[in-house]
């Protein structure tokens, strides 16, 4: 049995085991994620592990192998799920049918979890968001996605990629590019390379300015990416509001995380 790839889904299945091994062993396990885990049967804590579409489980077969993590899986594809249960028999109980982006992480476990899989692209934003909304839960991300967007979330202010989701994700991970990913390695192989990389709970506890507003500075700004931030800003910004200071001046891709909080501070007080 073999499963189809769906465009829809925007699969595209890992067939490299050596790169399999690779991004599950990417995934750090220390005694604090540890220590609010929950005890199996053995009576030994794990860390609680998720896997983000498991597909034909070329990633699961690794993790359901560590004996440091408690394992689950959310897939959203009936006929991924139907090969899982036939060819790993160990994921019986472990793996929900469902859409990650609708998950209550309730469902799965009490308490922290990393996350690690082979993102769709297609809606790999849309779970780095999940995370964000959840970051408190969520200490560790190892993923693969399009190279292009990896280097954007690791890039560093002052480059022409550094953009929206840098900005938010920096905010509160650390994150490492870890490799590249060559087209050969899927099937079907996508049109665009791929990436892995490592994201890691900050020490940030949280933003020294309001965080709905922070978000819509940083949104708003990089929606005209082009412009300084005094004219990319103007729905934001209060009548008759003073922009003298020179971050104005500025477009949005020089402006650090701190440099957006502050920003955010000067608008909205």
């Amino acid at each position: 049995m073999e499963v189809r790839a769906k465009k829809a889904l925007g699969q595209h299945f890992l067939t490299d085991q050596r790169i399999a091994e690779d991004i599950v062993n990417a995934l750090q396990i220390d005694n604090e994620q540890t220590a609010d885990a929950g005890t199996g049967a053995d009576g030994a804590k794990r860390a609680q592990v998720l896997e983000v579409g498991p597909g034909m489980g070329v990633l699961t077969r690794h993790l359901l192998q560590r004996e440091d993590i408690d394992f689950r899986a959310v897939e959203i594809d009936r006929e991924s799920v139907d090969y899982l249960h036939i060819h790993y028999p160990s994921i019986a109980g472990k793996l929900i049918q469902g859409d990650f982006l609708h998950l209550n992480f309730d469902r799965l476990f009490q308490g922290d979890m990393s996350i690690i899989g082979n993102f769709p692209y297609n809606i790999s934003s849309q779970i780095f968001f999940k995370v964000i909304d959840n970051r408190n839960r969520v200490p560790q991300v190892v993923c693969m996605i399009q190279k292009e967007v990896a280097e954007r979330i690791a890039e560093k202010p002052g480059t022409k990629t550094y953009g929206i989701l840098s900005v938010l994700l920096q905010a509160w991970y650390d994150i490492e590019y870890l490799f590249t990913v060559g087209e050969g390695a899927f099937n079907p192989p996508p049109k665009v390379k791929s990436a892995v990389i490592r994201l890691k709970r900050n020490t940030r506890t949280q933003l020294d300015c309001d965080e709905t507003q922070f978000k819509a500075v940083v949104k708003t700004a990089f929606g005209q990416r082009r412009k300084t931030l005094r004219n990319s800003l103007k729905s934001l910004l209060p009548e008759g509001m003073n922009t003298q200071d020179e971050i104005f001046d500025l477009r949005p891709e020089r402006l650090s995380v701190e440099d957006f909080v502050r920003l955010t501070k000067l608008i909205f007080g």
